[in-house]
């Protein structure tokens, strides 16, 4: 079909972010029935540039314009944190959300948690020294250190089982809004763009600074729920390993890299305030949608399976 109209808003619109999904999918694990060589067709690239361009506009405006003086990187890391408003996503579902609700939430955090850590991969090769030993010793964590059974993306998928939902990449793709596909689409910009590295650790450096609590309530709402165990592993494990993470993603990976590469130091920033955002944004449709006795997703909810 047509590429997305002009004015379709790649960041939060309908046909924007789609496209710009399925497009970085090419450069995951491609889609049943799409060639291979389709991952580097030219008018496919043109097209991805375009609303990657857009794209990366439509960030450094929510992140409030350009950085500027950052100081001292994990100072200001905390201070995105400290600065950061909104409802509490994880405080809903772990005191009030029902199980419908929580279905919907893991419908949409499975874009992103069914390739967790991939993106942040595209970084190894684009590092060095201490900065690159610190992001492979977290994504050693993500991966089970070798053993499947333990991957964080496969956690996730025993979840969604526990949940009776569908565990495959993609399933929901047509239920789900437009502004799900930011959760996935920043990191894949920020990931597949070497330029963009530091704006990438500020991404990661966000997320395991953030994680521990959250995912504490997530687990607690799934104990509330009378969710057995196996479906709030994925949750605990992040409660345990984002402790550490945490330490790691802000003096040995952000503090370190921009040690090396001042320059960086801006992107870092951009990276966890552009993060903020989106996750806000995202949250806060789900919130409102619910508050309204909606549905966050397209139709109605999925049957359990």
């Amino acid at each position: 079909g047509p590429a997305p109209a002009a004015d379709d808003d790649v960041l939060y619109g309908e046909d924007g972010p789609l496209a710009l999904y399925c497009l970085y999918g090419l450069h995951y694990r491609g889609f049943a029935e799409v060639d291979d060589d389709w991952e580097w067709e030219p008018s496919l690239l043109a097209v991805r540039r375009r609303l990657e361009t857009a794209l990366l506009a439509r960030l450094r405006d929510e992140a409030g314009g350009a950085v500027g003086d950052v100081g001292d990187v994990g100072d200001a890391l905390r201070e995105v944190i400290a600065c950061a408003g909104g409802r509490s996503l994880p405080r809903r579902l772990a005191t009030t959300g029902t199980l419908d609700q929580f279905r919907e939430y893991a419908m949409h955090r499975s874009l992103l948690q069914l390739i967790e850590a991939d993106p942040h991969t595209w970084a190894i090769p684009r590092l060095t020294g201490a900065p690159k030993a610190a992001l492979v010793e977290i994504q050693a964590d993500e991966y089970g250190h070798g053993v499947e059974r333990d991957m964080h993306q496969n956690l996730f998928a025993v979840t969604l089982r526990a949940l009776e939902l569908d565990a495959r990449p993609g399933a929901y793709l047509d239920r789900l809004p437009g502004h799900a596909f930011a959760t996935v689409n920043v990191p894949s910009l920020f990931g597949l763009h070497r330029r963009l590295r530091g704006a990438l650790v500020g991404h990661l450096a966000l997320f395991e600074m953030t994680s521990v609590e959250p995912m504490g309530a997530y687990a607690a709402a799934l104990r509330r729920l009378g969710l057995a165990a196996g479906a709030r592993h994925f949750f605990e494990v992040h409660v345990v390993a984002d402790a550490h993470h945490r330490t790691v993603a802000v003096r040995d990976l952000a503090e370190t890299l921009v040690a090396q590469d001042p320059v960086l130091a801006a992107d870092v920033v951009f990276g966890a305030l552009a993060t903020t955002a989106v996750e806000g944004h995202c949250a806060e449709a789900i919130l409102t949608a619910w508050d309204e006795g909606l549905s966050s997703l397209r139709g109605q909810p999925p049957a359990p399976r």
